[in-house]
């Protein structure tokens, strides 16, 4: 029997209340927004197993979740190795606590790391416009034509007062 008819005969008549139970690559590509392709190296990496009939690949509703779980984390930032660490953790038998602990605490450290690149990233921003203004505000002392002068020790006070003004 050719996939698309297992794949039809698995799955509810259009419009009924009942959910796929199974999905052939082009489904599962079109529900979420991916290629065959990334579908194809994802199964390659290992973290999604459809089943084989002839050269189709047919997803469970298990790939499904999985899949979705992988585009999750990767768009959070996990690495691949990461994603799949949490998901093997699924079949341990333990109603998924330990999936659940383990991901909520890698949920955490990327949280705090996020926050510390934003601190860094803010800080980096201030600095530029505090650049941006003693610059401008050297260009507007300057004559025309003339290349402006940058003394460091005028600069750190311009940035210092900034700094004192702003506080």
């Amino acid at each position: 029997m050719p996939a698309e008819d297992i794949a039809r005969e698995s799955r509810p008549v259009a419009g009924s209340d009942a959910h796929h139970e199974i999905f052939t690559i082009r489904d599962l590509a079109k529900e979420c927004g991916v290629t065959a392709r990334t579908l194809r190296f994802y199964e390659e990496k290992g973290l999604l197993s459809p089943r084989r009939v002839g050269l189709e690949r047919l997803y469970t509703r298990r790939d499904r979740a999985r899949l979705k779980y992988v585009l999750m984390g990767r768009n959070v930032g996990f690495s691949l190795d990461e994603v799949r660490e949490m998901l093997d953790l699924y079949d341990l038998g333990d109603g998924q606590e330990t999936q659940l602990r383990v991901a909520l605490s890698k949920f955490h450290e990327r949280l705090a790391r996020l926050e510390r690149q934003k601190a860094d990233i803010e800080r980096v921003i201030d600095e530029l416009r505090r650049a941006c203004d003693t610059v401008e505000r050297m260009l507007e002392r300057g004559e025309p034509g003339m290349k402006p002068r940058v003394r460091m020790r005028a600069a750190r006070q311009d940035i210092a007062g900034e700094t004192n003004r702003r506080g």
